[in-house]
């Protein structure tokens, strides 16, 4: 009986540590749902950040260079900086010389001051102190060796304050900062002239020295343009609308850009109207060079780092990239394909680096999702041959003010007399001559004034109307040729040469 007894008291206890593991196991299988190891570490962090807030009761804001998965720099860093080009100069020890701006006349011997890396300065706003410090993290080290990751800093500003003016920094005084920091943006501000360099070697998503650039100082403006007034005047009227027109362009839903195409023979003034404007707006200019844009997504990068109140040109659109619409054909889709093998992985393209940015790549560029990045902003394309462009890359939309330049008429040409030869010329009688002369030969502005401009110091108006009316002469001789006389001329060179080479023979 005792032997019994114990065996079914045995079976009971394993039935009950059974039962027990089994409970246990799903008590385990769910503690691990709750991740219990994380929890209790939450916990712990929570009552360390009290803790930590007791000891140093002092909050971070962190403005870097950066912004948006390192695609785009950041405007709140420009601000801030500018801010600090004031606030930073008194109390600190070491700091960053950057060069003036146009309020000195264009920049001059004025240097702006900001304090440099590792240095602090404290701010006083609404009796609250703020403490602004600027520092940099060091290059990725597990960055490809040839990219620009590899030895880039990243640079950020350090906003530090107390606790209890936590309300005060974030609602009140970082706006004030951006604020005053856009303004002496504009007061400092030196235009700029800017083109795209061509970026060899790995692309990582550093975007910094996408664009180089010179001080914009082009002496162009639309008081030295030659021109008729009337087309003029109507130039300018259309550039204040747009410039004034944020509210209306707000309103119907539209970016706040505008296409100009500028059209006509070369000579006829494309890229001095595009100074004019520049000057008179008083915008950057950003020179694309489509011809060295290797792909679709790089023209976009592009497009991200440009500014507002800035003109982007397409110079000779017509000659930078196939754009006329076309469909490749089989075999040479095949063709490209075989060369895309013959690839570089370091570089991430062809040997042969041909530009691959297509025509719907560019139309979305200018009048797609991709274009309402930023405001206020003129597209200008200039051409010698419109009619070689597709028809969906200049319609209405795109290119909303079409301007013809075309050949020197007479108002053009009293213009250019009165500004190269600085006296009233038109009583003279050469000035006569070379008016009715233009009416009958075509001749560009630019050529126009060449042959107006002052050779030596003994030529006077008279010497150079009669450089011009030689020259015009000399045009009216040669396009009153008949065509059957050129044909005869240019066959009897080719018989010269054939002749030439059968003597050589």
């Amino acid at each position: 009986m005792d032997a019994l007894a114990a065996y079914s008291w045995f079976g009971q206890l394993s039935l009950v540590v059974s039962v027990v593991a089994v409970c246990w196991t799903m008590v385990w299988q769910n503690l691990e749902h709750i991740r219990l190891q994380q929890f209790f570490a939450r916990n712990f962090n929570r009552r360390a950040r009290r803790l930590a807030a007791i000891v140093d009761p002092f909050l971070s804001v962190t403005f870097e260079e950066y912004e948006g998965g390192r695609i785009k720099s950041s405007d709140a860093f420009k601000e801030v900086r500018s801010y600090l080009t004031t606030a930073s100069t008194r109390g600190v020890r070491h700091l960053r010389a950057e060069s003036g701006g146009e309020r000195d006349g264009g920049g001059g011997d004025r240097l702006l001051l900001s304090m440099a890396k590792g240095e602090e300065v404290p701010d006083a706003f609404r009796g609250a102190t703020v403490w602004w410090s600027a520092d940099a993290v060091p290059p990725l080290r597990d960055a490809v060796p040839w990219s620009r990751a590899s030895r880039t800093e990243r640079r950020f500003y350090r906003l530090e304050f107390h606790e209890s003016h936590r309300d005060l920094v974030l609602e009140e005084y970082i706006p004030y900062v951006r604020k005053q920091g856009r303004a002496i943006m504009v007061q400092n501000r030196q235009r700029r002239l800017y083109t795209n360099i061509s970026r060899e070697g790995y692309d990582d998503g550093w975007y910094e020295d996408v664009w180089t650039h010179v001080p914009f100082d082009h002496p162009k403006t639309f008081d030295k343009l030659a021109m008729d007034p009337e087309k003029k005047k109507e130039i300018i009227a259309d550039l204040d609308m747009f410039r004034n027109g944020k509210e209306y362009h707000d309103r119907v839903g539209k970016p706040w850009k505008r296409g100009y195409l500028l059209y006509g023979p070369p000579g006829t003034g494309k890229s001095t109207m595009v100074a004019a404007m520049a000057n008179y707006l008083k915008y950057d200019v950003y020179d694309f060079e489509l011809t060295s844009v290797k792909t679709n997504t790089e023209l976009r990068k592009l497009l991200i780092e440009t500014k507002s109140k800035s003109i982007m040109v397409f110079e000779d659109i017509d000659c930078s990239l196939d754009l006329t619409g076309k469909r490749k054909t089989k075999e040479e889709e095949d063709d490209k394909d075989d060369d895309d093998k013959d690839a570089d992985p370091r570089r991430g393209g062809k040997k042969d680096a041909k530009s691959k940015v297509t025509l719907s790549g560019l139309l979305n560029f200018i009048d797609g999702l991709w274009s309402a990045c930023g405001e206020e902003r003129l597209i200008v394309f200039t051409t010698n041959h419109v009619d070689k462009l597709d028809p969906a890359l200049i319609r209405t939309g795109r290119m909303d003010k079409k301007i013809e330049m075309s050949y020197c008429d007479f108002e053009s040409f009293r213009f250019l007399a009165r500004m190269h030869l600085d006296e009233d010329v038109e009583g003279h009688e050469l000035f006569a001559a070379a008016r009715a002369l233009l009416e009958e030969v075509n001749m560009v502005p630019v050529d126009v004034g060449e042959h107006l401009t002052r050779k030596s110091v003994d030529d006077d108006a008279g010497t150079c109307l009669a450089r011009l009316v030689k020259a015009l002469e000399k045009a009216k001789e040669e396009a009153a040729k008949p065509e059957a006389a050129q044909a005869a001329e240019e066959d009897g060179a080719k018989g010269i040469v054939v002749q030439a080479k059968a003597d050589g023979n």
